[in-house]
């Protein structure tokens, strides 16, 4: 498995990174060749639940999916744990059983729970001197020196720029790895980020939410070492299964769209189905 703090403090390239809610979504982002992936707390919340990110799932839907995900790829793999789901002992012991499950890195947020969206109108945030104490014990955690710990603030929508640039170098001298300041709201916002916090940042290009979507190469050079797209997989499978969905339910067969589709072998190939018809032969009597 690649040392995902190499891959983070890479000089010449950011680490652009895909989110993933189950274990075919990370299989398919692994074979197309990204490096690293991210569990999105947005994408389980609706792939297990079919609810919104507003708080209904907590750390045994975050920790399950982990396994399954973790299980099925060969490179690291970030997990939203939202804020813990607790207090700074649940954060402990989540941080450990999530190592355990094989997974690299977390983001921690500083969201009063129910936490949703961090592009969602209505949210808020715990004193900073809360949240220091859920990331002291998540740092305190690591089994693994090479885990990361990404400290992810909510303040630009509820306190301004300036309060939440103020929080991440809190949590910089605190010990995360990384700084998440989520949803500023122009190119502008993520150029003063940059320059304020000298720290591995988090870009959080989310299609049709509140920072504007900008090239991976012009953000790396403001200092924001991960370029996240967490919604990109679950928004393509929602249309394509929408329309494919819509041209059934109207025609009564798929025929028309049959080119829009993953042909059956090549979906076995995804799924290694070779790779067990060669086991499936080794232990046949």
């Amino acid at each position: 498995m690649k040392n995902l703090r190499k891959l983070i403090n890479s000089k010449t390239s950011p680490l652009v990174i895909p989110g993933v809610y189950d274990a075919i979504s990370a299989k398919i982002a692994q074979k197309i060749g990204f490096n690293a992936m991210f569990q999105t707390g947005y994408g389980t919340s609706a792939s297990l639940l079919g609810m919104p990110d507003y708080g209904f799932i907590g750390a045994t839907e975050t920790l399950d999916n982990a396994r399954r995900i973790s299980n099925a790829i060969s490179v690291p793999l970030i997990v939203d744990v939202d804020t813990g789901y607790g207090n700074a002992l649940t954060v402990r012991k989540l941080v450990q059983e999530l190592q355990s499950a094989g997974v690299s890195g977390i983001f921690l947020e500083d969201q009063k729970w129910p936490k949703r969206c961090g592009h969602m109108k209505g949210k808020d945030v715990i004193p900073k001197e809360e949240y220091a104490e859920k990331l002291g014990s998540a740092i305190d955690a690591k089994i693994n020196k090479d885990f990361i710990i990404v400290a992810r603030t909510d303040a630009r929508a509820t306190e301004g720029l300036d309060k939440a640039i103020e929080r991440g170098l809190y949590y910089k001298k605190i010990g995360a790895d990384v700084i998440f300041v989520e949803a500023p709201r122009s190119l502008n916002e993520m150029k003063k980020i940059g320059k304020e916090i000298k720290a591995p940042l988090v870009a959080n290009m989310i299609e049709g939410g509140a920072t504007p979507i900008v090239e991976a190469a012009k953000l790396h050079k403001m200092g924001f070492k991960i370029i996240l797209y967490p919604l990109s997989i679950l928004y393509a499978n929602t249309f394509a299964t929408v329309k494919i969905l819509q041209e059934l339910k109207n025609k009564g067969t798929t025929k028309k769209l049959k080119e829009k589709l993953v042909k059956f072998d090549q979906f076995n190939d995804i799924v290694e189905l070779s790779k067990y018809r060669k086991l499936e032969n080794k232990y046949a009597k």
